[in-house]
């Protein structure tokens, strides 16, 4: 590992711990703690803790920021209000995925946005490039950590600290947890019922300290990224450079959802149109391996001898027992769910059979 590494506000907490890092989007990065399996299998079952502080924040200030942000991003911030957040994506001209990011609605005048680490810059320049002089957009990174609490028992742990746990999905709330303010979100990558916290920066020990008590004490773990991956592959969730990137569309990943087709503007808009009315040339699908094994990023997938497609993410499902992926499929290679397909690893053909994700059952509402 090199020097020049970015470094979280809770490290030594988590050397403590006992936690094995890894460089993930030039930040040193907590991966797993206990072991991933104990970690996914903890929150499934009861409710884990993660520390990914890495992610970015921005902020756009100023009169009609929720109007400019609407004509930016893809989804339709007029579907909420605020106190609700809003899973949106900023995209370039061509249609590629700069970043997936949340949006939270705090006012007119205030968006908190919530991308990728390692895109935070580029969502930010995106939109100065776009912004009225009026609007202040601020990269707000060290400003805030993030911590998540996710499974069935988050609700629980939440409640032992005092912060709220009533608001919807995709809902949120300023609170306070002994004199530090903290934001409360109903948001989480891994499909469980799940919070993420986002206090200041430099008083995150006083929060992540009760929260790992109460975990505890609720029969969970920390959790690393390891575990993040694991869930989020599960569960279908996309990750930039891998399900989305500048040369993969919204379309094409499946989250046309995430866009407002009715809107007058956002980024990328005549080109995803054009895109929508033709058919994406290719469609992210799921693939589960039918014998042992386990499948990784960047395998060809062939139907019979011909390569159909690619692999975007794969690992082991600790849930299901069996090796899973997400895939990049040709859509005119003829390919439906329940099809069986082959994957090349390592020169070894492994049967999947084509399935929708999620992988497992979906628990956020």
């Amino acid at each position: 590992m090199t020097d020049d590494l970015q470094h979280g506000p809770l490290e030594d907490r988590h050397r403590d711990l006992g936690a094995n890092f890894a460089e993930f989007s030039g930040w040193l990065m907590p991966v797993s703690y206990a072991g991933t399996v104990s970690e996914h299998n903890a929150t499934r079952n009861a409710v884990g803790l993660f520390d990914v502080s890495h992610l970015g924040k921005a902020l756009v200030r100023g009169p009609g920021a929720a109007r400019f942000v609407n004509s930016a991003l893809t989804n339709d911030l007029g579907r909420i209000g605020p106190g609700k957040a809003q899973y949106t994506l900023c995209c370039t001209e061509s249609g590629g995925v700069i970043d997936d990011l949340i949006a939270y609605y705090v006012a007119d005048d205030e968006i908190f946005l919530v991308p990728n680490a390692a895109n935070t810059t580029a969502v930010v320049e995106a939109l100065r490039a776009a912004a009225p002089d009026a609007l202040a957009i601020t990269n707000e990174h060290r400003s805030y950590a993030v911590l998540a609490v996710q499974g069935p028992r988050s609700a629980d742990v939440l409640g032992v600290l005092g912060l709220p746990t009533g608001m919807d999905y995709m809902g949120y709330a300023d609170a306070s947890y002994r004199g530090v303010p903290v934001r409360v979100c109903r948001t989480g990558y891994t499909g469980e019922h799940g919070y993420e916290l986002l206090p200041p920066w430099d008083s995150a020990g006083v929060v992540f300290d009760a929260l790992m008590v109460a975990v505890t004490e609720a029969g969970g773990e920390p959790a690393g990224l390891g575990a993040r991956d694991t869930l989020r592959t599960e569960m279908g969730y996309p990750l930039h450079g891998h399900e989305l990137s500048l040369d993969i569309s919204p379309l094409q990943a499946r989250c046309g959802w995430a866009v407002g087709w009715k809107k007058e503007a956002f980024f990328g808009r005549d080109a995803l149109l054009a895109e929508k009315q033709a058919g994406p040339r290719r469609l992210l699908r799921g693939l589960r391996m039918v014998g042992r094994g386990v499948l990784r990023p960047g395998l060809t997938v062939l139907a019979g001898d011909t390569p159909v497609g690619v692999t975007t993410s794969g690992t082991f499902s600790p849930t299901l027992q069996a090796g899973i992926a997400l895939a990049l499929i040709d859509s005119d290679a003829g390919i439906d769910d329940g099809d069986r397909v082959t994957v090349d690893v390592r020169g070894r053909a492994a049967e999947c059979e084509v399935v929708r994700p999620p992988f497992v059952a979906v628990k956020t509402r």
